[in-house]
């Protein structure tokens, strides 16, 4: 049986998930903010046995850093041997950029 990778979530990326959220209680919609929380959750345990599942952020061409398409999300993860980490959790139409 394959490895799993473990799982985690850098600050910048909780944070994202909490600013969503709390975007969709402002627009009186919570519901919404929180199905997509538990959809975003969905698709990163998903990485514990599928780590490269998603594909190379296009703006950097890194095989390392990756990202899953969750519309209106991109969900970028960075991924070595034994760990899938969540770094950023942005709107998809966004691009990445440098820091």
């Amino acid at each position: 049986m394959p490895r799993r990778h473990r799982i985690s979530f850098a600050e910048s990326a909780v944070a994202e998930l909490e600013e969503m959220r709390r975007w969709y209680d402002d627009q009186g919609v919570p519901e919404v903010g929180e199905r997509l929380l538990r959809e975003v959750i969905a698709k990163v345990e998903r990485l514990a046995r599928f780590p490269q599942s998603g594909r190379m952020v296009p703006e950097f061409g890194l095989p390392q850093l990756r990202e899953i398409i969750h519309p209106p999300l991109r969900i970028v993860y960075r991924l070595d041997q034994e760990r899938a980490r969540v770094v950023r959790v942005w709107r998809s139409e966004r691009l990445l950029q440098v820091p």
